[in-house]
């Protein structure tokens, strides 16, 4: 397969390191564009097109949050930052922007590949996504993992299914009953307190995004964006 790859990184050692470890593949073939600054970045992507593109965070003229932004007004093309910031406000900052991954520096060249390739499959549609997103609460089905706005959220196993279970039913309106048949199936005799119980302890993990679990009265539960 040939893979459009576009990378904006200041640093040439990198760039070049990128461009050769990428180039030795064998099973895909890339063709590389690079930019060295942020300006020259904004220009080769208003009429270029990509399979994805790397942006260095901090560049000279403009940096990659900004680039990311704009790149966002016309395009869903998967992009990873490239940064030796590992603060959550700049991850978050990141995630706010648009990007779909990081990678931070010092990094694993194989990591950054493995990344890249399962960007381009995903967005091509030749893998089925395993993460669901509602507003800001985004939950990887395969592994369980919960973050809210990027920050990773711990969760009891009957937590993060019935979490699961009303992010798969985003703006349904479900009954206490059919959470517990959904959830706890026939392993106890259930009944209602035990879903609100949950419903309260899951609220107070997911923090600030425990608004979009919405109580109907007398009906149940329903989780909005």
């Amino acid at each position: 397969m040939e893979y459009r790859l576009f990378i904006a990184e200041d640093n040439a050692q990198i760039r070049k390191m990128i461009r050769d470890y990428f180039s030795n593949k064998k099973d895909e073939c890339f063709v590389i564009t690079e930019a060295s600054n942020g300006k020259e970045a904004g220009e080769l992507l208003k009429y270029g097109e990509y399979d994805l593109v790397i942006l260095d965070i901090m560049m000279p003229y403009a940096d990659g949050i900004t680039l990311c932004k704009t790149i966002r007004k016309t395009s869903d093309v998967p992009i990873i930052f490239l940064t030796a910031k590992t603060m959550e406000e700049d991850f978050l900052a990141g995630y706010e922007s648009g990007c779909d991954d990081y990678v931070t520096k010092p990094f694993s060249l194989a990591t950054l590949y493995a990344k890249c390739i399962a960007l381009i499959n995903r967005s091509k549609g030749t893998v089925v996504s395993k993460t669901i997103c509602v507003g800001a609460v985004r939950m990887n089905t395969e592994n369980g993992e919960v973050f809210v706005n990027g920050k990773r959220v711990i969760l009891a196993p009957k937590e993060s299914e019935l979490l699961n279970y009303l992010m798969n039913h985003k703006d349904k309106i479900i009954s206490r009953e059919t959470l517990l048949n959904a959830v706890w199936s026939d392993e106890f005799e259930g009944y209602d307190r035990t879903v609100d119980n949950h419903i309260k302890n899951l609220r107070k993990k997911l923090g600030e995004a425990s608004k979009q679990i919405i109580t109907v009265f007398s009906r149940g539960y329903k989780m909005t964006e």
